[in-house]
């Protein structure tokens, strides 16, 4: 990867230009609602009159005048800051109100099943990529059958996934307590668990003889973190600024402050390996406490698996931009925008093919023609329960019928697909076909 190139010193363009000329020009801190970077905006027209110095000189004062500086430093002791421009406000009011909000015009009877089968789907996609961004070599096919089958995990990539899940997992636990660096090293057990070559790193910080660099493809040094012997401290500030009360005397919006968390862990690089993945699920974990409860639902490594090199680039931005997290923040709010349009889509797009499959099983309908009355009545249960069993006698109750009747109606659907017919102890019970809508439409 290519290192972006340092701005120019902010005290030197200021002994150096007309500080009136630029404020005539009225720069803002974004251009066109974009948070440029030096190395991109160098290569900008700069507004008529202004050379690309003094334009950037004009866009580091509209900046200061927004920065919120953050209770969390960078390994020099400057503190880490946030520039509130108006895009990183627009960003932060719509995920404030799709993210902890109602879903879109859902039902609320169908949108709870739909919900519990996206958590599920979104559990094994976040487990998934996120450990394939560190290194997992699964392909997504077979780490799907894991998850679902629960069979042990194979080799060092399927650990890694099936860690992933399991720490997900218990996240809704997690996010009642208070962070501290032995419930970070608790997190870090779960994910790392028989995935380092010594399992002793488990659990707890690097030591000062692994001091660690982060390297490109090429070994082109990208990031040296702050030394081992500052982590116990760095962590404890870290800490402190997660449990932040919302109602505080210095107001952090609750998603800058999962984002700098996930920044931070990042940063420092606590750990020996599995950094990328504790950072990721401390970020869940501080959205889901704070109310973000759509958090759960969401898989933020798919969006950064398509793109990884912004992902880097917008830590290397801040690093070399006066420890300005603005870049990595922005980035981070497109990647949760993503994120949550892709869980309402996905809702919806399955509440229409309910309703389509259930329209199919109207009254005078070919498909309604071909059953009676009672399996129509048990399709359309299974259609707004996926998950439920179903039994002969449970049939037999509802509709009033002998055990006969009710036993030839769901074999019948299950001869046709629609049902899939297993043992339970002595019992058969029957369930929908995890594709009930597609084959309704057959």
């Amino acid at each position: 990867m290519k290192l972006p190139m340092a701005p120019p010193a902010f005290g030197d363009l200021f002994d150096r230009f007309d500080i009136r000329k630029i404020l005539r020009a009225k720069p803002g801190p974004e251009v066109k609602g974009r948070y440029e970077h030096w190395d991109q905006l160098r290569h900008l027209t700069p507004p008529e009159g202004l050379t690309s110095e003094e334009w950037w000189l004009g866009i580091k004062m509209a900046r200061r005048g927004l920065r919120q500086e953050m209770p969390v430093k960078d390994k020099t002791g400057n503190p880490f800051a946030v520039v509130l421009s108006d895009s990183i406000q627009r960003k932060l009011f719509l995920i404030g109100r799709d993210a902890a909000g109602a879903l879109r015009g859902q039902d609320a009877t169908q949108s709870e099943v739909t919900r519990e089968h996206y958590l599920v789907r979104s559990l094994m996609e976040e487990a998934m990529t996120s450990s394939q961004l560190e290194g997992a070599a699964t392909t997504t096919q077979v780490a799907k059958d894991m998850l679902r089958s629960g069979r042990e995990p194979r080799d060092y990539g399927e650990r890694m996934i099936f860690n992933n899940y399991m720490a997900m997992r218990e996240l809704k636990k997690w996010r009642q307590q208070p962070l501290t660096p032995e419930a970070i090293f608790e997190i870090h057990r779960t994910l790392a668990d028989g995935t380092l070559d010594d399992e002793g790193c488990a659990g707890r910080f690097r030591l000062p003889s692994e001091d660690i660099v982060i390297e490109d493809e090429t070994g082109r040094v990208l990031h040296v973190p702050p030394p081992a012997r500052e982590l116990q401290q760095r962590m404890r500030s870290l800490c402190d600024f997660a449990n932040q009360s919302d109602d505080g005397e210095h107001f952090v919006h609750p998603v800058v402050r999962a984002i700098l968390i996930h920044f931070q862990i990042g940063y420092d690089h606590p750990f020996v390996d599995g950094n990328g993945r504790t950072a990721r699920t401390l970020f869940y974990w501080s959205l889901l406490r704070s109310g973000f409860w759509m958090a759960e639902y969401l898989s933020i490594s798919t969006i950064l698996k398509r793109a990884p090199a912004q992902y880097m680039r917008s830590y290397l931005y801040t690093e070399t931009d006066d420890a300005d997290t603005t870049y990595f923040v922005a980035h981070q709010l497109d990647v949760l925008l993503e994120a949550i349009d892709g869980v309402h889509r996905y809702i919806m797009r399955k509440q229409k093919e309910q309703a389509a499959a259930a329209a199919l099983l109207k009254p005078g309908s070919p498909l309604a023609l071909q059953i009676n009355h009672r399996q129509r009545a048990l399709l359309l249960n299974a259609l707004k329960n996926p998950k439920k069993v179903f039994t002969i006698e449970m049939h037999r109750r509802s509709h009033g019928t002998s055990y006969q009747t009710a036993r030839a109606d769901l074999l019948s659907l299950s001869e046709g697909g629609f049902l899939h017919q297993f043992r339970e102890g002595k019992a058969f019970v029957f369930a929908s076909a995890p594709d009930l809508e597609k084959r309704l439409r057959v």
